[in-house]
């Protein structure tokens, strides 16, 4: 009988990392370990295997199914603030330009440009695309006659994962269906 997982190269075999809560570490970009990092995990006693792919990898003394699910046996406090990203940046502005609704093109744009003393801070920075960006140069908004569908704020770490968790990754294991929450149908 045919079985994707015994087929698949174990170099495609990540692991998707829970908290020791058993929430994913991050939704975008998925927390996701290589399979070597996650077993070495598992014999260092710092993870729990929640779910195994059919795939085994063998040692001279061991035999052992690629973990396709680990959890953390302690706990990581996420922090309350994400780092100032250019990706982080899309993410809060869930990768729509904040002038005209565009997906294509992205840059970003300093609100109070820096010419005016504007400085490259959460709350001074939103997605443009390029033809807005241009079109605003180095002016404000109001000078621009131009308006931002929502003023620039300083996400939390939680609000970014709740922005992520819109936009699945191309792949998931069906093991990981159970452990992940997007508004989607998911696709194994």
């Amino acid at each position: 009988m045919y079985h994707p997982d015994l087929v698949r190269h174990p170099e495609s075999c990540p692991s998707l990392v829970l908290n020791a809560d058993y929430t994913p570490l991050s939704y975008y970009p998925l927390s996701l370990w290589p399979w070597q990092t996650a077993i070495k995990a598992v014999f260092l006693d710092r993870v729990d295997i929640v779910s195994s792919y059919e795939r085994e990898v063998h040692s001279p003394s061991v035999d052992m199914k690629i973990p396709s699910v680990i959890a953390l046996k302690n706990y990581v406090k996420p922090s309350e603030y994400p780092a100032f990203t250019r990706f982080n940046l899309f993410l809060r502005d869930r990768f729509t330009c904040q002038y005209c609704g565009s997906e294509d093109n992205l840059t970003f744009d300093h609100v109070v440009p820096r010419r005016q003393k504007g400085r490259t801070t959460w709350e001074n920075v939103a997605t443009a695309c390029l033809p807005c960006n241009l079109k605003k140069g180095g002016r404000t908004p109001k000078e621009a006659h131009m308006s931002l569908a929502k003023q620039p704020i300083k996400p939390t770490s939680w609000q970014l994962q709740e922005h992520g968790r819109a936009f699945p990754p191309n792949f998931l294991h069906e093991t990981w269906h159970d452990w992940l929450y997007w508004d989607i149908e998911l696709e194994g």
